[in-house]
C-alpha cells in the first residue's frame, strides 16, 4: 500500500475517533461572515480582513487585556508574518524556520508542534518567514521554505501527505499562506530572484495530488492533470516572445509568492506576480508579462481570464505581488490593489478594466502618474537606472528613485471595512539610489544585475497608515510612525488594528484615526491581526516577533531601526470583565 494512501486512512481514523469538526467548502465560503473561527489568510477567501463583530469597540477597547501569550521557544526566531487561523478550539500558527504549532484557543497551552527538517542551502529571499496556513476537512496545510507542501493532522500533528513543489536548489521557496476554493488548493511560487519561472498550481487539499499548473511568465506550457497524475498540455501561457526578448521568459521570474485570493461571485482567483528577472530592465526588451501583474484565473480551468500589468518592464523590482482585494461598490464587484509602486489601482474583478489608479504615498518619482485610458504608467525615462553597456560596461548610472524597491506597501495586507468604504493601508515613504550591473543567469544563484542603498525620504516618520477612499483617492486620515509598518491590517466595528516595528498593537477609530488602545507585545509586530469570538467573548490575537525583508535589505533604514529586537510569540486579548 502506497505510504500517502495509508497516511490518509490513519488520518481519516483518528478524525472520526476524535470527534473532529471538518472543515467544509461551506464554510470556508462563509468565513468573512461567521464570527466563531478564522478559517483563511484574510479572514475571508475576498481577503477583506474584515469581521463584523461589534463587542470590541471605540467605546470598549479601552478594556482590552492579554488573555494570553505563547512563545515559540528556542533560538529559532526572526521575522514573525504568520497570521493564525482558529477552528474547533484550537489555534493554528506557524513559525519561522517552516514551524506550525496548535494551541488551545482558550489557554495558549501547546497541543503539538511540527518542525519541518530544512535542509542546508534554501535561499530564501527576505528572511525564513512564514505566513500562515490552511485548514481543509481534518488538515492543516502549510508550505516551506524547500519549497515543499505539508499536510498535517489537526488533532495530533502527524503528517498525512507531503509533496515537493519544486527545487530549492533552483531558487525556489514557498511562504505564503494556502488558499483554498471550491475544493481545490491553490499555492504559488518564491524565488523571483534567482531566475526561477512563477506559476500557480492546484492541487486537491486531501491528497496533495496537482490538478492544473498555470505558470505566470508568458511563453510557459500550463497543464492539467487526471486521477491518475498524467499530465495534458492546457496552452502556453500567452504568446511565446511577444513581450520577451530572446530566451530570457525561460528564467523570468514573475514568482507568486504571496499568495492569492479568490471572489465566487467571479468565480476567479487573483495572484499577484513578482519582479521580472534579471533586475537589469536593459538585458529584457518588452513589457516581460505577466510579471509585474495581477492575473485573474479561472479557477475550473486554469486559464488566465484576465490580466492588469501594474508595472510593465518593470526596472526597479517593484513587483506586482500584493493582494486583490475584492468589495461592491456603485453596483459591480471591483478589487482593490496597493502596489509596491506606489499607486492604488481600482479594477472590474470581473474584466481587469482600470476603473481609477491614483498615488497612496507622498513621494513617486518613476511615474508622473497612471493613464486611465490605456491604464499605462507614464514613466519618467530619468528615473530608470542606467544600461550598463553604455558606459563602462561594469555599472549603469545611478538614479534616485521612490518609492524604494521595498514597496509603498509590500507582504502586509491592507484591510477594508464595508461599515465605512475604506481601504486601510499600511504604507511607507522611502526612496533608493539604484543602479545596473552586468548580470547572466546560473542555476540557484541570484539573479539581480543591480546594486541599491534605501534612504529615508522625510525627517518625522517612513510608516503611515492611511485610511483611503477608492472612489476618490483620497488619504482620509492618517497615522506616521517612525518605523517602516510592515504588519497588517485588521478592522471590525468601527475600529483598526495593526502593529509596529517598535513592538506595539494599535487600535484607531476608523472614521478619524484617533489611537484610542495600544500594547506594547515585546519585539516588532510584523504579522495582520486577527479577531474571533467564543461564547459571547470577542479575541483579538497577532503575532510578534521582528524581522522580514527590512533588516536585511534596509540600507540606511535598517540602521535606522536596528535597535529593535527580535521575537516569536503569540498574543491573544479580550475585555476584562
Amino acid at each position: 500500500m502506497k505510504l500517502k494512501t495509508l497516511s490518509l486512512l490513519m488520518a481519516a481514523g483518528l478524525a472520526s475517533f476524535s470527534g473532529q469538526a471538518k472543515v467544509t467548502d461551506a464554510m470556508l465560503a462563509n468565513d468573512a461572515k461567521t464570527t466563531g473561527d478564522v478559517l483563511s489568510w484574510g479572514i475571508g477567501t475576498e481577503g477583506q480582513r474584515f469581521s463584523p463583530l461589534k463587542s470590541i469597540n471605540t467605546k470598549t477597547v479601552a478594556k482590552l487585556v492579554p488573555a494570553w501569550s505563547f512563545s515559540f521557544g528556542g533560538e529559532k526566531q526572526r521575522g514573525q508574518e504568520s497570521q493564525p487561523l482558529v477552528h474547533n478550539g484550537k489555534m493554528f500558527v506557524t513559525g519561522s524556520y517552516s514551524r506550525i504549532y496548535a494551541l488551545d484557543v482558550k489557554t495558549g497551552k501547546k497541543l503539538w508542534k511540527y518542525e519541518h527538517r530544512l535542509p542546508e542551502g534554501i535561499m530564501p529571499c527576505c528572511d525564513v518567514i512564514n505566513r500562515g496556513a490552511a485548514l481543509y476537512d481534518n488538515l492543516v496545510i502549510f508550505a516551506t521554505l524547500d519549497a515543499q507542501l505539508v499536510a498535517l493532522n489537526q488533532d495530533t500533528g502527524e503528517i498525512v501527505w507531503k509533496e515537493k513543489i519544486d527545487d530549492y536548489a533552483a531558487g525556489y521557496s514557498a511562504s505564503a499562506a494556502p488558499l483554498i476554493a471550491e475544493g481545490l488548493l491553490l499555492t504559488g511560487v518564491s524565488g523571483g530572484e534567482f531566475g526561477i519561472v512563477g506559476r500557480v498550481e492546484a492541487r486537491n487539499p486531501k491528497t496533495g495530488d496537482l490538478v492544473w499548473v498555470r505558470p505566470t511568465v508568458e511563453g510557459h506550457m500550463g497543464y492539467t492533470y487526471d486521477k491518475d497524475g498524467n499530465k495534458k498540455e492546457n496552452g502556453i501561457s500567452g504568446t511565446r516572445n511577444a513581450t520577451w526578448s530572446g530566451d530570457l521568459w525561460k528564467t523570468g521570474g514573475a514568482a507568486t509568492w504571496l499568495g492569492g485570493t479568490y471572489d465566487a461571485k467571479t468565480g476567479l482567483a487573483y495572484f499577484g506576480t513578482g519582479n521580472p528577472a534579471p533586475w537589469n530592465s536593459h538585458t529584457r526588451k518588452g513589457d516581460n508579462l505577466f510579471s509585474a501583474s495581477t492575473v485573474a484565473i479561472d479557477i475550473k480551468t486554469g486559464q488566465i481570464k484576465w490580466h492588469y500589468q501594474t508595472t510593465p518592464h518593470d526596472g526597479w523590482d517593484f513587483d506586482g505581488v500584493n493582494e486583490f482585494v475584492t468589495f461592491d461598490m456603485n453596483g459591480k464587484r471591483m478589487g482593490a490593489k496597493a502596489d509596491r509602486n506606489g499607486f492604488f489601482y481600482v479594477l472590474d474583478a470581473t474584466n481587469g478594466k482600470l476603473e481609477n489608479a491614483f498615488p497612496f504615498v507622498k513621494k513617486i518619482t518613476w511615474a508622473k502618474g497612471i493613464d486611465l485610458k490605456t491604464g499605462r504608467p507614464i514613466e519618467n525615462p530619468e528615473s530608470r537606472p542606467g544600461d550598463p553597456a553604455a558606459g563602462d560596461g561594469k555599472k549603469g548610472k545611478t538614479v534616485f528613485n521612490a518609492p524604494s524597491f521595498l514597496g509603498g506597501k509590500n507582504q502586509m495586507p491592507m484591510a477594508y471595512s464595508p461599515n465605512t468604504g475604506l481601504f486601510y493601508v499600511p504604507a511607507n515613504e522611502w526612496g533608493m539610489d539604484i543602479w545596473n550591473e552586468p548580470i547572466g543567469y546560473k542555476k540557484g544563484a541570484a539573479f539581480l544585475g543591480a546594486g541599491f542603498t534605501i534612504k529615508t525620504v522625510f525627517d518625522d516618520y517612513i510608516g503611515a497608515m492611511r485610511a483611503i477612499d477608492p472612489k476618490t483617492g483620497k488619504i482620509v486620515w492618517e497615522v506616521k510612525n517612525n518605523a517602516p509598518l510592515w504588519g497588517g491590517v485588521l478592522t471590525t466595528s468601527d475600529l483598526v488594528f495593526w502593529g509596529t516595528p517598535e513592538g506595539y498593537l494599535k487600535a484607531a477609530d476608523a472614521k478619524t484615526g484617533k489611537i484610542v488602545w495600544e500594547f506594547q507585545t515585546g519585539s516588532g509586530v510584523v504579522a495582520p491581526p486577527i479577531t474571533w469570538e467564543d461564547k459571547g467573548e470577542q479575541y483579538v490575537a497577532v503575532v510578534s516577533g521582528w524581522g522580514g525583508a527590512v533588516p536585511l535589505w534596509g540600507g540606511e533604514v535598517a540602521k535606522k531601526v536596528n535597535f529593535l529586537e527580535q521575537g516569536g510569540s503569540v498574543w491573544v486579548f479580550k475585555l476584562a470583565k
